[in-house]
């Protein structure tokens, strides 16, 4: 009897294509180099759940919708090397909606029985991989209007790593 191959699977913030043009656009004339990441690939990732069984995934639905944050900006407006080789946008300031985010999701994966990796949590776009060095770059702002986040399917392909969307939910309308 065949079973099911587990997914790969991650949370994440999936970059709006408006800002991903805008970011791959300044990252290409930066000469940053490496191996850059398709426009279609930029994101940030809120939990990286490794190889789940396809059963797995209504529990996580679950558990997504149950979270209550309010939309938020996010400034990107700082370039650094993360890891051995990875250029980076990221925020210098967290906001504070994004924090909640990360804590209520890793919170309910934990009750989940899902093992995440101990390392704090580090919000960061990455725009290219083996990076040898950073020119001394400041990059321009950028402004993300975030009001979704989603469930995320990673697969190796021979054309490259393909992200497919398995489900998004809203982010709540901020208080005035």
């Amino acid at each position: 009897m065949p079973t099911e191959q587990p997914l790969r699977l991650f949370f994440a913030l999936k970059c709006p294509s408006d800002l991903g043009e805008a970011v791959c656009n300044w990252r290409d004339s930066q000469g940053i180099g490496g191996r850059p990441v398709t426009q279609a690939n930029l994101h940030m990732t809120l939990a990286f759940l490794g190889n789940q069984p396809v059963a797995a995934v209504e529990g996580l639905r679950q558990l997504a919708a149950s979270i209550r944050v309010d939309a938020f900006t996010l400034r990107l407006d700082q370039l650094r090397l993360i890891g051995k080789d990875f250029a980076c946008l990221t925020p210098s300031q967290n906001p504070s909606p994004l924090n909640q985010l990360v804590e209520q999701l890793h919170a309910g994966l934990s009750t989940h029985g899902i093992v995440l990796d101990a390392r704090p949590f580090l919000p960061h776009v990455t725009l290219s991989r083996r990076v040898q060095t950073l020119p001394g770059l400041q990059p321009r702002p950028f402004q993300w209007s975030v009001d979704r986040f989603g469930l995320y399917r990673s697969d190796n392909t021979p054309r490259g790593v393909l992200y497919s969307e398995l489900a998004s939910w809203s982010l709540a309308n901020p208080r005035r």
